[in-house]
Parts: structure tokens; sequence; C-alpha cells
């Protein structure tokens, strides 16, 4: 049921969000919509308004919207200049010179300037990117802004990287930071933010307490640890105190094959204890693919694992270990007013749309393997699990999608909008139309490139779930 609701929430909702913007730049533009479809299938119910039937078909997942001539092979032959002997083939394809003849009806998609049809192409991936601002701001203000609940917890040392500037600079457990550059009794989130303004190769003043005592620190900066903005807060303050929980185990991974499940609270390492997220990552990345040995508190239960860490390349081409795992984080909420939910909801849309293009980009560059991308197995997996957690699962994940949607159906593919787009501005480049059979070529391109790329994906999921996958 979880699994259900999730893909007809997550992946229906926006695919159907895609549909409305195609909808609405043809109603603008006085291009005649004979159906707009919720699902996808046949006609459960409906309604007809003007000349468009609004009908719920039975497949829940999306819609879709049809428009008058959009396949310039069944324009309303009533409104058509008609050519002597070829009243039944609206093709011409021996005659691409003619084509130009072929005029539909004024509220026809083929009959609209070529501006106007690219718009149309353009507006179901620009609502796509511009949906997530809408749909965080109402989330922001009306239930607040997410945000890792340690952050308000005061800075107090637990545990230490070995090796870290930290630790060299005689930062120890049991310390408490009282004074961090000029700010007094830092919390997580104050901390957070001082590190946003080191630079490479600086010195970061604080004064510590530890028992009632009190002295002075100054922990180096270098600019491995600039480089290293994930782990930087550890190296240079301790573990920030995120218990060991799993949120999610990848299907395939090292994780899910030795065992782990989620909600398990990993207790010790290799026989060691450990308290902190950041002390078992660090224990699994130097691991160098060795079997590590873990400790586990499932439901009351101790259980006693063996994982075996993979390698995988991170984005600064560097070889990790890893287990396929994610850490469940507590989290607190920042009421904030409209103006102020607004405002981050657009940063983080348009960190989402950043984020994404640069995957693109490393996807045809070589950098990022098509293995690492979700198929429907995977995205209904994940849309499961989202409906499980709740709704700041699901609206990260629709965000997520939408932002996805966008971009990839900007990307100048035939059959994609991005590929109407092109043809569009080819012809307009050109002053003319070019012939039905190249445009059929071209979208027959287009599909055999996607049903390949698709079923690569779908087979990644499916081998994902083998338990023999490695």
């Amino acid at each position: 049921m979880d699994l259900l609701l999730g893909v007809a929430l997550v992946l229906g909702v926006m695919i159907l969000v895609h549909e409305w913007g195609h909808f609405i730049a043809a109603r603008i533009f006085g291009v005649r919509v004979d159906v707009f479809s919720i699902g996808f299938g046949p006609r459960l119910f409906g309604w007809k308004r003007g000349a468009t039937d609004y009908r719920v078909s039975a497949l829940p997942l999306g819609g879709y919207v049809r428009m008058a001539g959009q396949d310039p092979s069944e324009i309303d032959s009533a409104n058509s200049t008609s050519i002597p002997g070829k009243e039944k083939d609206k093709t011409y394809a021996p005659y691409p010179q003619l084509q130009a003849l072929v005029k539909g009806a004024p509220d026809e998609l083929m009959s609209k300037p070529r501006w106007q049809r690219a718009l149309i192409s353009f507006a179901g991936p620009f609502v796509n990117l511009i949906f997530p601002v809408l749909l965080l701001t109402v989330y922001f203000v009306t239930i607040g802004i997410p945000y890792p609940a340690y952050q308000d917890k005061p800075v107090e040392v637990t545990a230490v990287p070995a090796n870290s500037p930290a630790a060299r600079a005689g930062l120890r457990s049991g310390d408490k930071i009282v004074a961090l550059e000029g700010e007094q009794n830092p919390n997580w989130e104050q901390a957070e933010k001082v590190l946003t303004k080191l630079a490479p190769n600086s010195k970061l003043s604080m004064e510590v307490e530890e028992a009632g005592s009190r002295r002075s620190l100054t922990v180096p900066v270098e600019q491995k640890d600039i480089d290293q903005p994930e782990r930087l807060l550890e190296r240079l303050f301790g573990y920030v105190p995120i218990r060991p929980i799993l949120e999610d185990v990848a299907p395939g991974y090292p994780a899910q094959r030795a065992g782990l499940k989620e909600n398990d609270l990993v207790s010790a390492v290799d026989g060691q204890k450990i308290q902190w997220w950041g002390e078992f990552t660090d224990r699994i990345r130097a691991s160098n693919g060795k079997p590590v040995a873990l400790d586990v508190d499932r439901k009351g239960q101790s259980l006693h694992l063996v994982v075996t860490p993979q390698a995988a390349t991170n984005e600064r081409g560097e070889t990790i270990y890893q287990i396929g795992v994610q850490v469940h984080e507590d989290t607190a909420y920042k009421r904030v007013a409209f103006p102020e939910g607004a405002r981050y909801a657009g940063l983080v849309t348009v960190e989402k749309i950043k984020e994404t293009a640069g995957i693109v980009g490393k996807l045809f560059s070589g950098r990022v393997s098509l293995k690492q991308l979700q198929g429907p197995v995977g995205i209904s997996r994940a849309a499961g699990q989202a409906a499980r957690k709740g709704p700041l699962a699901i609206i990260s994940l629709m965000v997520l999608i939408s932002v996805n949607l966008g971009i990839l159906n900007l990307l100048p593919i035939p059959i994609l909008d991005g590929g109407h787009i092109l043809l569009l501005a080819i012809e307009g480049g050109l002053r003319r139309d070019l012939s039905l059979a190249f445009k059929e070529r071209f979208v027959q391109v287009g599909l055999v490139f996607l049903l390949v790329v698709f079923a690569i994906v779908m087979y990644n999921d499916v081998v994902r779930l083998l338990p023999i996958h490695s």
C-alpha cells in the first residue's frame, strides 16, 4: 500500500504537473486541447468542457494532454488544402515540397507559429522546475524549515578523529567550546556558520572548558580540509552528535547482503565501541575493502554481522569505501514568514537544479555511470519509503523528481520536449519546414536511444535487488 501510494503521489503528480504546463501554454496560445487525462489507459469517467474532454483513466500514474493537430498526419482535413490524387495520404513523403500547402484549422498546434509551439513544449519542463518552489514555500510556511536537531545543541566534544587538525591542536573528549572566533557558547549551527568563512591555511581560535578549567586553542585549517566540506565539521570540532542509526539500506549493496536493516543501531566496529555516525563512517573508509565486524542493536536484540565495503569513486575522483547505508537524523523545524519561506524554497530549488544539471553533464562526459541511475523500480522503492517516513520525505522526493523531469525533458533528444524545441529552432534557422520523413526518422532515433537507456537502467535496477549483486 505504501508503495502504490508513494508512486501515485510522487511520480504520478509530477508527471501530471508536467502535462499541466503544456495544457496551460496551449490554451494561452489558442490551441484546442482535445483530451486532458489524469492517468493513462481506458477512460473511467470525466466531463467535457468546451472542446476538452477532462477524464480520469485507469492507470493513475501521471497523465497526458492531446492537442489538436499535434500529429501532422492527423490535422483537420476539413480545413486542409487538398492535393489531387492524394486525399488519403496525408504524409506526402514523396512530395516534401507540397507539405507547405498542408494547413490545419486555426486552433490546431501545427497552425501556430514556431515560437509558440516551442513555448508550448518548453512549458512542461518549466513548470517542473518552478513547482518545487511553490511546494516548498507552502511546506516551509505551514510546517517550518527543517534542519538537523543537533544544531541546537552546544558544541561539546565526545570524540575526536585521530590525526585531525582538532586532535593535533589538543581538543579532546570532555571539552566544551565556550568561545569560537568571538562567539560565546556557540551551538553546532553557529559553528557551521563559522566554517563557511574559513580560508585555506588559516587558523581557528577557540576557548574550551573542561571540569571548570579553561584553555585557549588554535586549530590550523589546511587546504585538504577545505576540500572535504562534508568532513570539515568533525575534523575541526570532533564528531557531530548523530547516532549511528540506519535510515536506509540500499538494495544490492554490501550492507543489505550482510543483513543490515533500517533502524539498526551500530554499537561497535571490529570490537571497538562507537557512539556517533562519524566514527562509523571513518571505520568503513579505513577498511580498504577488508571485512568489517559490526555489533548491531535491533529492537533490543544484539546481532553480530560482517560486512565487506566496496570501492567507489567520489566527486573528486578519489577512491572511497562504502556499504550502501544512510543515517537517520532527528529533525527540528524553524517557523518562518512567507517571504523567508519563499526565499529559502527558491534557494533549495536552485541548488537541486545545479546538482541535477551537474550529474547530467557528468553522465555525458563519462564521469558518472548509468549504473548509478535509478529507474522505475528504484523510484518506486524510494516513493514507498517516503510514504512510510512522512510528509517531509514525500515532498523532498517530489522536489527531486520534478527537477529531474524538468532538466531531462529539456535535453535536445528526439521525442523529448528539448528535441521538439531543437527541431523548431532548426526550421526557424532554415526558414522552412523539414520533411515529415526526416521528422519521423528523428523521432525514431530518439525513441531507440531512450529505449536503450531505459533497458540499461531497468536492468541495473533489477540486478541491485539480486542477492548475488556485487
